[in-house]
């Protein structure tokens, strides 16, 4: 390679953070920069001169860079800018996972292909640490719900087990009475035909009656939610192919089987109001006047913050796979809009230091071009990045001013002319007072979005118009394009954040612009309204209410 193109691209690859190989069309690597010598565990001179098979070898490559010198035209065609994530080998041997993409230059020295190489360990660490951090959160949810469950049911079993007599009955209540007391378990007993004998003090407190109220009085039907004991029933009739009994029968309809009775229900208190309880019930010995009859016992667990907690966490859950899935799109929308602009410039630096005569300064004024282009690009994306990350910080505030509106949007429309395609014009018109109170950045960022989104998805020599009306304190401000515009279905999604319509994939962006201008209109108490139809182009309307300020 030539000395002095060696020299120039080094300086540019020492500069990027990701990997970089150049290799000539035989594959053989010619240059590779510091930050992939220092990914691999190589030195320079171990790498210069071999091919790229020691750093990913071909079994794990689907597509060989050699390729571009039997078929140069469909390698530019189909790979270049193309991002693959394949398995790269260490000098020690280890694998990690990494993202390539490849672009093919060509030049009066010789033919290269520039190899861009991003290590994306951390990221698919990320990824398991979490599928990781889920599973242990339900695992310790499902082990406290095991463990409290078995703890009702061995004491349910040992009260079901103490089949005594009459008087003594009467004894082992008394005493139970006196410590079940104690207890935050609502705990009630009932002879054979459900009258209700005992009624601890956490089942005053809990339900809002007092003992006097229900003892030899009423059944435990009166605390249970009547839709819910209904359900229960049809559940139960299905369950065992036959009719079951309403009302007490239902509640008691398992432990008369002689099958475990546990299961989550609605307690309604005294003053209607409503709990969850985690319900189990059991049969034992003589109850009451007669002590050859059987009774049954309900023990109850008020499981109101458990579940507050489990709704809690579902919500943490939620929140936590909505943050990693944003990360995972910032990570990979990053990544592939960052690459392309990067590997333009890179590719066009490089091309230029070629171009040394004079008549070669139109083609050193179009890489000139196309770099700029690109870095106004990563402005672009970075600045919409920034943008929601404001928003998702509640850190966006509303500072209205007062400015002269037709100067302000005449000055974006200036800022906005470099990124007009050949013979597109923006047209604007305005009507009424010119003078307006509003939030002049917001506004900015709005009418930026909607007239890059115009440009980007507008034929050469299209024109696209921008107008604003201002009457009394009722501003109106109207895009609109003639160009691909969008499909009933992508409406529906058309604010959403990191949307792309479905006709939208061969052109350049973030999916972030129209939900950012969605999110200040709606900071800034406005109304947004698109129309559009696919081929003919699309109108999106953005209109505030000015306060006053006087």
């Amino acid at each position: 390679m030539n000395k002095k193109i060696e020299l120039s691209l080094s300086t540019l690859c020492e500069n990027v953070s990701m990997g970089v190989i150049v290799t000539n069309d035989d594959g053989v690597i010619v240059m590779v920069n510091r930050f992939l010598l220092k990914q691999f565990g190589y030195t320079e001179d171990e790498l210069i001169n071999t091919t790229i098979e020691n750093l990913i070898p071909n079994k794990f490559l689907a597509l060989d860079p050699r390729e571009a010198k039997t078929n140069k035209q469909n390698f530019i065609d189909d790979y270049a800018g193309l991002e693959i994530e394949v398995t790269a080998i260490k000098k020690d041997g280890t694998q990690f996972p990494v993202e390539i993409s490849f672009d093919y230059s060509n030049s009066n020295e010789g033919n290269y292909i520039i190899v861009l190489v991003n290590d994306i360990s951390k990221r698919k660490k990320a990824e398991l640490d979490l599928i990781e951090l889920n599973a242990e959160l339900e695992k310790k949810i499902e082990e406290r719900t095991q463990s409290m469950s078995q703890t009702v049911k061995t004491l349910a079993k040992l009260i079901a087990e103490t089949e005594v007599k009459d008087a003594e009955i009467k004894r082992v209540n008394s005493f139970l009475k006196n410590i079940l007391n104690f207890t935050e378990a609502i705990l009630f007993v009932t002879d054979s035909e459900g009258i209700i004998k005992m009624f601890n003090t956490s089942a005053e407190t809990h339900l809002g009656y007092n003992a006097n109220e229900v003892i030899d009085k009423t059944t435990p039907i009166i605390f249970f939610d009547k839709e819910e004991l209904e359900e229960r029933q049809k559940e139960l009739t299905k369950e065992f192919k036959k009719e079951i009994g309403t009302g007490f029968s239902t509640l008691f309809a398992k432990t008369d089987m002689g099958l475990p009775n546990e299961y989550e229900f609605s307690f309604v208190r005294k003053d209607g109001s409503k709990f969850p309880v985690l319900l189990t019930l059991n049969r034992i010995g003589g109850c009451g006047s007669h002590s050859s009859k059987e009774g049954y016992i309900g023990f109850c667990k008020d499981i109101s913050k458990r579940k507050e907690a489990e709704i809690e966490m579902k919500k943490v859950l939620e929140k936590e796979k909505e943050l990693s899935d944003l990360r995972f799109k910032f990570l990979s929308l990053a990544s592939h809009e960052f690459r392309t602009p990067l590997s333009v410039i890179l590719s066009s630096a490089f091309i230029i230091s070629q171009y040394k005569e004079s008549k070669d300064h139109d083609k050193r004024e179009k890489h000139v071009k196309r770099i700029v282009s690109s870095t106004n690009l990563l402005k672009d994306i970075l600045n919409d990045f920034l943008s929601i990350s404001k928003i998702e910080e509640g850190k966006i505030q509303v500072r209205n001013t007062s400015f002269n509106l037709k100067t302000h949007i005449k000055e974006i429309i200036n800022e906005l002319n470099g990124l007009l395609k050949k013979d597109q014009i923006i047209i604007y018109r305005h009507e009424g007072d010119v003078n307006l109170f509003l939030d002049a950045g917001m506004l900015k960022h709005i009418v930026i979005n909607l007239l890059s989104n115009a440009i980007k998805f507008s034929q050469e020599g299209s024109a696209i118009t921008i107008s604003t009306k201002k009457h009394d304190r009722e501003f109106t401000l109207v895009v609109k394009d003639r160009g691909v515009g969008i499909s009933d279905e992508d409406k529906e999604h058309l604010f959403d954040r990191f949307f792309r319509g479905s006709n939208a994939s061969q052109i350049q962006g973030t999916g972030l612009g129209l939900h950012i201008v969605s999110k200040y209109v709606e900071q800034m108490d406005g109304k947004l309204e698109c129309k559009s139809k696919l081929g003919i182009g699309t109108r999106i309307e953005v209109s505030f209410h000015e306060i006053d300020h006087h």
